[in-house]
């Protein structure tokens, strides 16, 4: 049976089938390794990050008495949701990110993790209804998540492509349909992308 650990590009953490194309964690474990089920925690700590399914042949007991493994179907939705780049195994993304990021808002340097893990924890808790207003004709950088209706949708080659179950549908939606749209991703994530970043974006099942 699947664990609740799947991440939508919500944040949220449902039990589906699919694995995707990126692993993660938030700082610890906070599930129960005896029942491997949730309690009303959602996080450990405020480093929410996003990694390889492989890493050096290390293999792992998912949801045993190490961190609360997550998945992700991919770095799009990872990052809409609030989780960046793992400064170990993704150290040539997280580098990247990072860049963009100091890029984006004309900083002195390169920012470290408690500095992004601070400022996207604090963007990340905001709720995605008053989250900001998208005009509808705006440009907007591939691998944004956008919310309409209550659903997902993240832009591709100026298409915006719904989440369905869990992953892109392979048919993008006509953005002009949309109503009130919101953005999820979080403003430093958009600053990122906005600057060069470039997140993987999965259509379709991983």
């Amino acid at each position: 049976m699947a664990l609740q650990n799947r991440v939508t590009p919500f944040g949220e953490l449902v039990a589906v089938p699919q694995h995707g194309a990126f692993m993660g964690n938030r700082g610890g474990r906070f599930h129960d390794p005896d029942t491997r089920t949730l309690g009303s925690r959602r996080w450990a700590s405020k480093r929410w990050i996003c990694c390889r399914l492989t890493f050096k042949e290390r293999h792992r007991k998912v949801w045993g008495n190490g961190y609360t493994e997550l998945f992700f179907h991919d770095e799009a939705s990872a990052l809409a949701a609030g989780h960046r780049p793992c400064f170990e195994c993704r150290r040539h993304d997280a580098i990247a990110f990072g860049e963009a990021v100091k890029r984006a808002f004309g900083l002195d340097t390169r920012p470290g993790a408690d500095w992004l893990d601070a400022r996207l924890h604090a963007e990340r808790l905001t709720d995605i209804d008053t989250r900001t207003s998208v005009n509808p004709e705006s440009r907007l950088p591939d691998g944004t998540v956008i919310a309409s209706g209550g659903k997902p949708f993240v832009m591709r080659n100026g298409s915006a492509w719904p989440w369905i179950g869990f992953g892109w549908n392979e048919q993008p939606f006509d953005r002009e349909l949309l109503g009130d749209i919101r953005l999820v991703t979080p403003p430093t994530v958009l600053g990122a992308l906005d600057a060069g970043y470039r997140p993987l974006i999965v259509i379709g099942s991983a």
